[in-house]
């Protein structure tokens, strides 16, 4: 699959606009969803500072199959490569990989194509999902909404950007801990609410 990918991928200088992303139901809800959860929650240290810069891609995707979403994802890489005022970015799935498994098949592929189109140490994936679940807990632990979105999302990191803000960042390691310990303080039922406020301040059309 990853060679298939990869001629498509080379001819693609920058990346295609799809819809009117920055005004489309599905990015407002992102960026609600971060200012809400993500960085008021402080669930990621680092998300303020390009938030408030607005230096985060929104790219809004349309597509619901691996092959054409793999595609998409390195026009995206290759987009943040030719675009170093951008920090991240990340690709919102409108409609596809609503299923969690179907996700975590193409979060797979994904992670073999940065390595095979030699991306790896460059970018890194972060994964978000509206049923994420980790492997040990279960479905409605309030743990799982340090990692649950309004929508499918992958999530391009530089991987030199992330190693800077770690250098300074005390106990880094921690983070995921802290994360778990906010959310379990939350509780669920706080997470949903919020989550499904988000979706009804922003309707899909």
């Amino acid at each position: 699959m990853t060679k298939e990918v990869k001629q498509s991928a080379a001819q693609q200088k920058t990346a295609p606009k799809t819809l009117a992303e920055q005004d489309s139901a599905e990015v407002c809800a992102t960026k609600q969803w971060l200012d809400e959860i993500i960085i008021g929650l402080n669930f990621c240290p680092f998300a303020k500072k390009e938030f408030v810069n607005n230096t985060i891609r929104y790219h809004q995707s349309v597509l619901e199959q691996v092959k054409p979403a793999l595609k998409e994802l390195l026009e995206q890489c290759h987009y943040l490569q030719q675009h170093d005022e951008i920090e991240t970015t990340l690709i919102i799935f409108s409609d596809g990989f609503r299923s969690f498994s179907r996700y975590l098949d193409l979060v797979d592929y994904a992670n073999e194509l940065l390595i095979d189109q030699g991306f790896e140490g460059v970018f890194q994936l972060a994964t978000m999902h509206p049923e994420y679940c980790f492997a040990d807990d279960d479905f409605d632990d309030a743990s799982n909404f340090t990692n649950r979105s309004p929508y499918p999302m992958l999530h391009i990191i530089r991987e030199a950007s992330m190693a800077r803000v770690l250098k300074v960042y005390k106990e880094p390691e921690k983070i995921p801990e802290n994360n778990i310990s906010v959310a379990e303080q939350k509780g669920s039922n706080y997470f949903k609410s919020v989550l499904t406020r988000i979706h009804n301040n922003h309707p899909q059309g």
